[in-house]
């Protein structure tokens, strides 16, 4: 009987020595990349507003078969997206909320696997004869996304995702660029 009380007393040092880790990390996150894309932000924007174009690029979309439907304006602020049935993604919702020049803000909303509201931030800036675009997503994070920050990276996990669909956003918004005509030169004419 002791040597039983004696592992439960480990199991339950070992329990709360992890709760009280996870309970010290830190109350938000934030994954961020960004990449040199050769193309204006005005071709950028056009995808990125448009929320039936993500399965072009996005790798939360792309490839990945799920029930979806849109509600609000085709393009723009209001503009949302619900999905469901799918065990890769899960289940939820993203809107756009605010859309500058500069700035695309998104609310995406998880219902499945983990229930989660975070910010999702796609800003814009010239560079050269292209743009700087800039991916994150940030927001709280629970007792439950604690603890599993201490055995895998949220940055890691989210910012591959990321990394992947700026090569994939970067291929489609220089692919267009290059068909558009230049607009100087056209309105020269």
């Amino acid at each position: 009987m002791t040597l039983f009380l004696i592992v439960v007393a480990v199991i339950a040092v070992l329990v709360i020595g992890i709760l009280v880790a996870a309970s010290m990390r830190p109350d938000t996150f934030r994954v961020e990349r960004s990449a040199a894309i050769n193309a204006p932000a005005g071709t950028l924007h056009s995808i990125l507003t448009d929320l039936r174009r993500g399965v072009e690029w996005s790798p939360f979309e792309k490839g990945l078969k799920m029930d979806k439907s849109y509600s609000g304006p085709a393009t723009g602020a209001g503009s949302a997206m619900e999905w469901s049935n799918s065990k890769e993604a899960g289940a939820g919702m993203f809107s756009i909320v605010d859309v500058t020049p500069s700035k695309i803000t998104s609310s995406l909303v998880m219902h499945k696997p983990m229930k989660c509201n975070n910010v999702v931030e796609y800003s814009l800036a010239p560079e050269g004869n292209g743009t700087r675009m800039t991916w994150s997503m940030y927001g709280p994070t629970t007792l439950m996304t604690k603890l599993m920050g201490l055995f895998m990276s949220m940055d890691q996990m989210c910012g591959d995702q990321f990394e992947k669909g700026l090569k994939d956003l970067k291929a489609l918004a220089e692919s267009e660029a290059q068909r558009v005509p230049d607009q100087s030169q056209t309105a020269a004419a």
